[in-house]
């Protein structure tokens, strides 16, 4: 149906009323006012633009935090995370999660924490959003295969806010979530952010316990019972289980945690797919395939570097320092598919031969 039209405006269908003058709309500051009030005393509070690397003039209607959000789901990084795996690469079954369904079900579970805590809802769901877009291609096996090519290492936490997102110039607060959101990383500086950390890793380790089952590497019988009995087998029941446990926990002490039982459930859950699928020997093989793989094209494309569409020009020529962190940079944003198609142009590799499965 055509948009209709009503004293000099257009509708998408029959004009729905929302309720304009006297009550007017709510801008930022009329919002930034009513969100500072009803949130809990440790929350973040969005003022004017944000703190920004780049300051910029304050949205008349967004706060800086949904800002963030808005400008992460629109970006290329977030969406190349449809390409890249969570556990199964270029699995044939389309319902197995891949990197982007699983920051989806990281955001759900962040903001289910923090709507009934008083939390920041923007600040948290922009930093689960974002929180794997430093990740490579073929999972956490990019990490290792990357690290050699980054003083320090390669780690997807720190390369996603500190390189990867930093072009979109968000907040502080939300890249400081983003490159802490791993526990191995210092404690984020929010509330917010210790919420996403929390919510990443129930949520991979429900949903990858329930992608192995769908793939047949374990059952449901397999669960150990110091997390079956605590949580349950069925992941609603866990997750359900698990931000229940962290909600009155806040209560209780104030501070974002787990109750004992729960926190005992969540690190056995974990133990158990860190033996049963992450590191199966297959899974072990397939891994030190992919690295050779990154590590093959990194190289490649470091004496390459007129190739990257994106790259600027390399003063110091093909193997320089620039040339190497333009390869890495290049190689990290791939999806599988496309690292893939890669090495089998350039480096000869068979596509019989590519790595697939967990």
């Amino acid at each position: 149906m055509a948009a209709q039209q009503l004293s000099g405006f257009a509708t998408a269908h029959q004009a729905a009323p929302v309720g304009g003058a006297p009550a007017g709309l709510l801008g930022r500051e009329q919002r930034e006012e009513g969100e500072h009030s009803a949130l809990a005393p440790g929350a973040t509070r969005a003022v004017g633009a944000g703190n920004r690397a780049r300051p910029e003039a304050p949205d008349a209607w967004r706060t800086c935090f949904e800002r963030d959000l808005d400008r992460i789901q629109h970006s290329r990084p977030f969406r190349r995370l449809a390409g890249k795996c969570q556990v199964f690469i270029a699995p044939e079954d389309d319902h197995l999660r891949t990197r982007l369904t699983h920051a989806i079900e990281v955001a759900q579970v962040a903001v289910g924490i923090a709507r009934p805590a008083g939390l920041n809802v923007a600040l948290t769901a922009a930093a689960a959003t974002g929180h794997d877009c430093g990740h490579g291609p073929a999972g956490h096996a990019s990490e290792e295969a990357l690290s050699p090519f980054v003083e320090g290492g390669y780690h997807h936490a720190v390369y996603g806010a500190d390189v990867v997102l930093a072009p979109l110039n968000l907040c502080a607060e939300t890249l400081d979530a983003v490159r802490n959101h791993s526990w191995n990383r210092p404690s984020p500086l929010t509330a917010e952010g210790e919420v996403v950390a929390w919510a990443d890793r129930i949520a991979y380790v429900c949903h990858d316990f329930e992608d192995a089952v769908r793939a047949g590497i374990v059952t449901p019988a397999d669960l150990p019972e110091e997390v079956a009995g605590v949580v349950g087998a069925r992941r609603s029941g866990q997750l359900n289980a698990f931000i229940t446990a962290m909600l009155e926990t806040i209560v209780d002490t104030g501070r974002v945690g787990m109750r004992l039982d729960e926190a005992a459930a969540l690190d056995a859950f974990r133990a158990f797919n860190f033996e049963r699928i992450y590191l199966r020997p297959e899974a072990v093989a397939q891994a030190d395939r992919v690295v050779e793989l990154l590590r093959a094209l990194v190289d490649w494309f470091s004496v390459h570097p007129g190739v990257i569409a994106e790259s600027p020009a390399h003063a110091d020529g093909p193997g320089s320092p620039d040339a190497v962190a333009a390869a890495v940079r290049h190689v990290s944003g791939m999806t599988d598919r496309y690292a893939f198609t890669m090495a089998v142009e350039h480096l000869g590799w068979e596509a019989a031969k590519l790595p697939r499965g967990a």
